[in-house]
């Protein structure tokens, strides 16, 4: 099977000098709000299945089993996201990075809204969180196309020397979509209970489609990456490129996904299994959510930062500051979820979110995309990245929650497992490869 791929005429598709340039500034912006977009949706489906879904598809059964419930549906969207890595990854790779977007963006924003739509567990029984898995399923598949695609778009027209905070574009659109997705249930969560529970919660989910829509008028102006069609031309691309993922490139599969899930282990424990805590000891839900927006906002500046040192000093030694960071600030930012306060939980969070994993996160994009070689990059870093997100984030809400019924209501246990993972994450950087200078054009790695 052969493909083409069209060849914008009002953006050429070359490799910029300058992330100044008008073209590499709508590249930017296409990476950041798409990326945005659609982690608005993936994020809000997490903010409220930990304060909202137990209560609406899971009220028939104890609530502790309710929200454990509720956390296993997030898990199987997360679990579908390296599905989806593989599957766009690999028409990516095939027929365009462009193209492919597009589909996942649509895919998304119409999962979300029927979100929005869908009937209580009251009301037609069990189809309604059959019908949710369903739909969280489709999340993620489209979610798993997203990042890698996003981040590509923007590193492969990039310079060289700006790769790293190139890349971190749709690095930093996750976050701001989170603070979006919570800014909008954190609105709505000032109803009366009542009220929030049965259409309250909707209506963030249901602004989706809107979003969507900006979206694409601002993804369908960027041209394919001249990497890609650099590869056409020569006709080098493979079939089934994530075949060539498993076989030639296992051991940066492997060392790349372990080192991610550093980053998402704090994201699942402080945004997911954190706010739900917390909520449960009596801090105030608004309250919370407004803490948990201002944290992605610090995890933005951060990665923002972090990209740009990682392009001066390289992405190891930055991720491993933040793991680092992270290893040895465990017990002390579990302690003070442990306090039950609102300032605990802020400063928590702060340092969890806002710092440990913006630092991580910041040179993550352009590390995992350096890892592979162009013919099979999409496909080997959405299912790196994507992996690492389903290893560590998809089942950490559900894993504190069990740690911390084994330690008899204690949380030790969350934080012990915490450090020792970040270690195990260090070591996995340490032993790949340092990406900074590498030629991305040669296809002999």
């Amino acid at each position: 099977m052969t493909s083409t791929v069209n060849r914008p005429e009002q953006a050429p598709a070359a490799r910029q000098d300058s992330l100044n340039t008008k073209h590499m500034r709508r590249i930017l912006a296409s990476s950041f709000i798409g990326s945005a977009i659609e982690f608005y949706d993936f994020i809000l489906y997490a903010t409220a299945a930990s304060i909202v879904f137990n209560h609406v598809f899971f009220a028939d059964v104890p609530p502790a089993v309710g929200l454990f419930a509720s956390f296993g549906t997030l898990a199987v969207g997360y679990v579908a996201r390296p599905l989806g890595g593989a599957i766009f990854g690999h028409f990516g790779d095939r027929i365009g990075r462009k193209g492919v977007l597009i589909i996942s963006m649509v895919m998304m924003g119409a999962a979300t809204t029927a979100i929005g739509l869908l009937p209580t567990t009251a009301q037609i029984g069990i189809a309604a969180p059959i019908l949710l898995v369903t739909l969280r399923i489709i999340q993620g598949l489209a979610v798993g196309g997203e990042w890698g695609g996003a981040m590509l778009v923007a590193l492969e027209h990039a310079p060289a020397k700006r790769r790293g905070f190139a890349a971190s574009f749709a690095n930093m659109g996750g976050p701001a979509g989170a603070v979006l997705a919570t800014l909008a249930v954190s609105a709505f969560s000032t109803l009366p209970d009542e009220a929030f529970i049965s259409w309250g919660w909707r209506i963030p989910f249901l602004l989706s489609l809107v979003l969507i829509i900006i979206g694409l008028v601002i993804r369908l102006q960027v041209s394919e990456t001249p990497l890609f069609l650099e590869l056409e031309d020569k006709a080098e691309k493979k079939k089934i490129p994530v075949v060539e993922v498993f076989t030639k490139y296992p051991k940066n599969l492997v060392l790349g996904t372990i080192a991610g899930m550093s980053s998402y282990t704090v994201q699942g424990l402080m945004t997911v299994w954190a706010v739900s805590y917390a909520v449960g000891l009596g801090v105030d839900r608004t309250g919370v959510l407004n803490v948990k927006a201002v944290g992605a906002t610090l995890t933005i500046v951060a990665i923002w930062f972090a990209s740009r040192l990682s392009d001066k000093y390289g992405r190891k030694p930055v991720m491993l500051w933040g793991m680092i960071a992270g290893a040895v600030l465990a017990f002390p930012i579990i302690w003070l979820l442990q306090t039950g306060t609102l300032w605990g939980f802020a400063i928590g969070l702060f340092l969890a979110n806002g710092i440990i994993q913006g630092v991580i996160f910041g040179p993550f994009g352009a590390f995992v995309a350096e890892l592979f070689p162009t013919r099979m990059r999409y496909t080997g870093a959405s299912l790196t990245y994507q992996s690492s997100s389903t290893l560590g984030a998809g089942f950490t809400p559900m894993i504190a929650s069990g740690l911390v019924l084994a330690a008899g209501g204690e949380l030790w246990l969350v934080a012990a497992a915490w450090a020792v993972s970040f270690l195990v994450c260090a070591a996995c950087v340490l032993a790949t490869k340092e990406g900074k200078d590498q030629d991305l054009s040669s296809e002999m790695r």
